[in-house]
């Protein structure tokens, strides 16, 4: 629906690739509500208040079908006022020092420090990961704000003294109103890459968090304001078309940061370039490893069974695609055995490796994508397809599944699955690989498991991929650095957290001062007896 929506709406950024994209879809409106069922509140300057809307978006549990709550379409008055106070914010907090919105920075990570149990519950719940890797989501986050509180040495400016009593400077100023969308798989992480450095350098934010799964942000919002974030610095918004379209189009919104697919990235940013925004927007991937016969085998298998079918492959940096150099296809089998092994179940289950797919479509979708391999004659070496798990016969569980013998040209390769599926192909050289990977077009990340120092380095110096891992499977940075997705993977120049995060909300402002030397009034006091002279 969205999808369509948007490609109605505005011309978007049509690139030459033969290769399919994950469209950003969401849930249908209701027309109704059920009575006793809870809804999702907007919170606007410091308020958590009920939306005036007609149009809700069921909020369901993806391990039961359980309906859980209700999430508004923001009626565009309630966005107005969203902006409205947050622009009168962002004067006042601007003016903020640094040190204090560094003291905020520090409270708002012991108190999610403290929180995060509650919040990775939370995320079992709308999202379906399992607990463990919940509050790992929870931690990636937390790492960004930890980041946060040393924008006291990111911050710093530039002087120098470019003539006789005269000097140039640089400092940073915040934008003003900045804006978040996030993505579904990771109702933490993703938020906390964003709200803490934009509010940490002075702006304030309008975030809309997935309309599948918005309680992390809602706990987080509270924790901001434990934390001492002022009113209207930071707003939560929700919805679909409409909602994004009001971001995209709003005058004092400066900024926007996106994560999420390739069709809704395309059309935020160019409609927020088009509106005169800067734009960060990191879509999607399909990141391949690849494997050598050098590599030490049981370590690598079990590095790409976890990457691979960890939060049911419903990462931007799920490791997706298995490349076999030589005889490594061969050890096939025993990751099919290794992934067979992975437990199917509720994410509160401390038993449980594999949580369901976020709804019935993306089941329905991941499903259709592991037939289209079949058909077009990959091999089915483990078929994840038909999965029940014991009291929850209703949730969109998918089990680990592999595909062999793959070849580039098929819909299960050319496609960005978003499910615990691994595809595999085979070539014979390291050479070989390489120039497969580089024909793709994504460039989020990629890896190589091999225990030679020259092929891993002549791998991470012709590989035209932003982030690469040398026998780690999913090599995200931690938060001194920043996520340098490439290639058809991000759009905007400007990368998430670490320094460029940091640059991202902010402008630079350049001074040249002259206060001559020979103008100053007061110098030196003369004791001596004064004369008519």
């Amino acid at each position: 629906m969205l999808t369509s929506l948007l490609k109605r709406s505005t011309n978007t950024i049509q690139r030459a690739t033969p290769f399919a994209r994950r469209a950003f879809s969401t849930q249908f409106p209701a027309l109704q509500r059920v009575s006793g069922v809870d809804t999702v509140k907007n919170y606007i300057n410091g308020k958590f208040t009920e939306s005036k809307t007609d149009k809700w978006i069921e909020l369901r549990n993806p391990a039961t079908q359980e309906l859980i709550g209700y999430v508004p379409e923001t009626t565009s008055e309630e966005l107005q006022e969203a902006t409205d106070s947050a622009a009168a914010a962002a004067r006042e907090w601007k003016k903020s020092t640094v040190l204090a919105r560094q003291r905020v920075m520090m409270d708002l990570q012991y108190l999610i420090r403290q929180n995060q149990d509650a919040i990775a519950e939370n995320i079992v719940q709308e999202q379906g990961k399992t607990f463990v890797d919940a509050k790992g989501d929870v931690f990636r986050g937390l790492q960004v704000v930890e980041q946060a509180c040393a924008l006291t040495n990111m911050l710093m400016g530039e002087k120098l003294t470019v003539a006789k009593d005269m000097e140039t400077y640089m400092y940073r100023e915040p934008l003003g109103v900045v804006a978040g969308i996030c993505p579904f798989n990771f109702p933490a992480m993703i938020p906390l890459w964003m709200f803490p450095l934009a509010i940490a350098a002075g702006n304030s934010i309008i975030m809309k968090p997935s309309e599948r799964d918005p309680g992390a942000m809602m706990m987080l919002a509270k924790l901001a304001a434990e934390a001492g974030v002022p009113d209207g610095v930071l707003n939560i918004v929700h919805g679909s078309v409409d909602c994004v379209n009001y971001i995209c189009d709003e005058p004092q919104i400066k900024a926007i940061s996106f994560v999420g697919s390739d069709r809704a990235g395309e059309h935020i940013y160019t409609r927020g370039n088009a509106n005169g925004k800067r734009v960060q927007a990191n879509l999607g991937a399909k990141n391949h490893a690849v494997l050598l016969p050098d590599a030490n085998k049981q370590s690598a298998l079990n590095a790409i069974a976890g990457a691979a079918f960890g939060a049911a492959g419903q990462r931007c940096m799920a490791l997706s695609t298995l490349v076999c150099v030589g005889e490594t296809k061969d050890w096939l089998p025993d990751l099919a055995e290794r992934a067979r092994q992975l437990k199917v179940g509720y994410g509160m289950d401390p038993d449980t490796d594999v949580g369901p797919l976020i709804t019935v479509q993306s089941k329905e979708r991941v499903e259709r994508l592991i037939e289209s391999g079949a058909n077009e004659g990959a091999d089915l070496l483990l078929d994840g397809r038909g999965v029940s798990v014991k009291g929850y016969e209703r949730g969109n569980f998918v089990g680990p599944t592999l595909l062999t013998n793959v070849k580039t040209h098929m819909e299960c390769y050319r496609e960005e699955i978003f499910g615990p599926v691994l595809v595999c192909l085979n070539v014979d050289t390291l050479d070989e690989a390489i120039e497969l990977i580089n024909k793709n077009p994504y460039g989020n990340g990629t890896a190589i498991f091999t225990n030679s120092g020259p092929s891993a380095r002549k791998f991470e110096h012709e590989i035209d991929v932003g982030q690469v891992g040398i026998n780690v499977p999913i090599p995200v940075p931690v938060p001194p650095f920043s996520f340098t997705g490439s290639r058809g993977s991000i759009l905007g120049d400007m990368n998430f957290y670490g320094k460029s995060g940091l640059l991202f909300y902010t402008k630079p402002k350049t001074i040249t001062a002259l206060w001559k030397e020979s103008d100053a009034k007061h110098t030196r006091a003369s004791v001596s007896m004064p004369t008519m002279n």
